[in-house]
């Protein structure tokens, strides 16, 4: 039986070879230094922060070359997939704006012409390389059960010697055609494994993007390529694939550094070009004083979807994401704050070798600052596209009081320093709620009067300021002189450098008078300008107020 034969026996359903490969999925028609890069996920859980981080890199540098940016699903551990994965990455690129040129758009459909892009619909090819491996002797099918595997492990603690199938231990890589045939017509379940030809004393030299010299011992490890189920590793197929689409760079964890010098051994087994590699360390959070890797287990902040539910302009993460991925992002921006980010050029020599530390503090200055910035039509429409899909109650509320939500989310925006009072969308509610007539029913108790405290005394100031002192048509310089002369008529200081001096002298001071309204009306001690939460209102619904807390 020739080699051919023998490959045909083992893999008898491949359709196509791998000529048919090579031709359908030519090199790329770019310049050449275009770049083409990849993120690849697992639908094995949430949208992981560190894909979108990788996604914007990627993005980046395709855009800057005038490469290719593609998405690929790795599927391959279906036992793994959660329902919805595919979905949920392929709605993460949407929503954060970072558009890749080729990829699944659905679990259905996909654009581009180096697909599919769904590995689970790839095996055929998986296949071809495989039988072609066979043929040539670089691959061989393994019989060893989960058992047996176990007790070489085993075998191999007890002698503290390397784990893996290699060298001695690596039993079915000397069977014969013959008895392999035997073995299969028995029906004895087999994987493939790479017939490794390295050796471990040796050493290889690799230079990575970021982490620069890598030195390694190389690979003598008969990993497995294809599984029992007929789907690849992740190993294989990221080689097999990353040659077809032709990804000139290849940027991923660190932690699949060891796995460099397979995968370097595979490229030159199989005769492919080899990309560039560029390892990005993993997204840190201090935690007492110490340093870990963001964890989808202990932090929600790991999962992107946690930011459209808090409501963080999508921009703000692009922002933020730029400042991880390169260190002198911080300084272009604040010299191109009005350009599109997509100018930047990312660079790897300025990527953080050892870990970026995730810091919310920084996303929330930053969602802070670029929410005053926004108009108030923008800043409303936003919010109510939000609480359309997390607040029905609160997007009622925007809907029937449009123009004084309008209103109150314009106080002081206007102004050379705007308050920057939303870190989120998700704050504006318990910020503003008060305007709500619906929402103002509330006990004695969560009135937050300040330094007057007297029941008659706060009625008192009520009932006048009501009466003699309110005008809607005043302006807000006459607004604050009349609150003066109300003061001064019973017995509070109108003039602040007055009460300083002498505060025995009054019974309080133009800002504890103040106080008492802007509670009477809103409940709390601090808001935004109390003269525009006045106009808003209008002196029927403050009467109704005052009448409330009476």
């Amino acid at each position: 039986m020739t080699r051919k034969e023998y490959a045909d026996f083992l893999l008898p359903n491949i359709i196509h070879d791998v000529e048919y490969y090579e031709k359908k999925y030519p090199e790329r028609d770019l310049k050449e230094d275009a770049i083409v890069v990849r993120v690849a996920p697992s639908p094995t859980g949430f949208v992981h922060f560190g894909t979108l981080f990788q996604g914007q890199l990627n993005h980046n540098l395709a855009k800057n070359s005038e490469g290719v940016f593609y998405l690929r699903i790795e599927d391959t551990d279906q036992k793994r997939e959660v329902e919805n994965g595919i979905a949920e990455i392929i709605e993460a690129f949407r929503f954060y704006n970072i558009s890749y040129q080729e990829g699944p758009i659905s679990k259905e459909e996909e654009k581009g012409n180096y697909g599919p892009y769904i590995q689970s619909k790839r095996s055929d090819i998986y296949g071809a390389y495989v039988k072609y491996m066979v043929e040539q002797d670089l691959a061989y099918p393994s019989f060893a059960t989960e058992q047996e595997l176990e007790n070489l492990r085993s075998q191999q603690e007890n002698s503290k010697s390397r784990i893996g199938y290699y060298g001695r231990y690596a039993t079915d890589r000397n069977l014969s055609m013959e008895e392999v045939i035997k073995k299969v017509k028995n029906k004895e379940e087999y994987v493939f494994r790479l017939k490794s030809p390295g050796n471990f004393d040796n050493k290889i030299v690799f230079h990575d993007l970021v982490k620069g010299k890598v030195e390694m011992p190389e690979n003598d490890i008969d990993h497995v390529i294809l599984k029992r189920d007929g789907l690849p590793t992740y190993h294989f197929a990221h080689v097999i694939d990353d040659h077809l689409m032709h990804t000139t760079h290849i940027t991923r964890g660190d932690e699949w550094l060891s796995s460099l010098p397979l995968h370097l051994q595979m490229f030159e087994m199989l005769g492919f070009k080899t990309p560039k590699y560029a390892h990005i360390s993993p997204i840190m959070k201090e935690e007492n004083g110490k340093r870990r890797k963001i964890s989808k287990r202990k932090d929600p902040e790991a999962n992107v979807f946690e930011f459209k539910r808090r409501g963080i302009p999508i921009e703000v993460i692009k922002q933020y994401l730029m400042t991880v991925v390169n260190s002198n992002f911080e300084e272009w921006f604040e010299q191109n704050e009005n350009s599109d980010i997509d100018q930047f050029k990312v660079t790897f020599d300025k990527m953080n070798v050892s870990g970026a530390l995730f810091d919310m503090e920084k996303i929330i200055n930053l969602s802070k600052n670029f929410i005053s910035h926004l108009t108030k039509e923008e800043l409303y429409e936003r919010v109510l596209t939000w609480a359309l899909e997390y607040d029905e109650a609160f997007a009622i509320l925007l809907k029937n009081y449009k123009e004084d939500s309008l209103a109150m989310l314009n106080i002081e925006r206007e102004s050379e320093k705007p308050r920057k009072d939303y870190s989120a969308y998700r704050d504006i509610f318990d910020n503003i709620w008060y305007i709500y007539d619906e929402k103002f029913h509330i006990s004695k108790e969560q009135y937050e009067f300040a330094k007057i405290q007297d029941p008659s005394e706060i009625a008192s100031i009520l009932k006048l300021y009501l009466e003699e002192y309110f005008d809607e048509s005043d302006s807000e310089e006459i607004w604050f002189d009349k609150m003066k002369q109300l003061c001064d008529r019973l017995g509070y200081a109108s003039n602040m450098k007055e009460y300083k001096k002498n505060p025995e002298s009054f019974k309080g001071n133009v800002a504890d008078v103040s106080t008492v309204i802007r509670v009477a009306i809103t409940s709390k001690k601090q808001t935004p300008n109390l003269y525009d939460i006045l106009k808003i209102l209008g002196k029927e619904r403050i009467k109704e107020r005052f009448q409330i807390w009476i």
